[in-house]
């Protein structure tokens, strides 16, 4: 018998009023833009529609699936994981001061163009590149009102969804398909999704 690692992708968003909801969920052989562009369509064809921001992590081509599927729409690298990137090249000694530097520069462009300046200096070279290669969107949430930064800067919604599958996935430990993988991750999704619509409010969508 032969194990094979398969990624769980799940997509969720923001409604014009203010609340979560659960978009969808697919199993993946590999990360591509076309897979990304493809399942961005499926939901497209589901009646998506509207969507002006796409929060992610740097997996390999989610820039160029947005660009393609969502004309218009902005892509925000999440600061957190930003972040991760950028301290995976830094002695671990340093960490610490690098991540609380980096986080007070996120403010606008030209600080953040300085933080990556001081790394290369500094002969962080890798670090610096980071920074740099993701620049023009770690500020994308910027465009959007103010109240709503905190929440839209980040996957960290997404991340706590993530755990939750994970720790569910561990107990069963291989699935004998991705069917019974599946079932498993949409009654979850299913609870998370119910405890979103019914509950607080995500943002508030009120003018500012």
């Amino acid at each position: 018998m032969r194990y094979v690692n398969k990624s769980l992708l799940v997509t969720a968003g923001v409604r014009d009023d203010g609340y979560r909801e659960i978009l969808g969920e697919k199993i993946a052989d590999w990360e591509t833009a076309e897979f990304r562009s493809g399942m961005f369509d499926e939901l497209k064809e589901r009646g998506l529609d509207g969507v002006q921001l796409v929060v992610s992590d740097d997996y390999k081509g989610i820039q160029r699936a947005v660009e393609t599927s969502f004309l218009g729409a902005s892509w925000q690298m999440c600061l957190v994981h930003l972040i991760r990137a950028v301290l995976r090249n830094i002695p671990k000694k340093h960490q610490k001061e690098i991540a609380e530097s980096l986080k007070e520069a996120l403010i606008n462009e030209a600080e953040v163009q300085k933080m990556a300046d001081c790394l290369n200096d500094r002969g962080y070279r890798k670090a610096a590149n980071t920074i740099e290669r993701f620049l023009p969107n770690v500020l994308s949430f910027k465009e959007f009102p103010q109240s709503h930064w905190k929440k839209i800067r980040t996957t960290n919604a997404m991340e706590r969804i993530n755990k939750e599958l994970k720790r569910r996935s561990k107990i069963v430990g291989a699935f004998p398909n991705q069917e019974s993988l599946l079932r498993l991750v949409v009654s979850i999704l299913i609870d998370v999704n119910e405890e979103w619509i019914t509950g607080r409010r995500y943002l508030s969508m009120e003018t500012e």
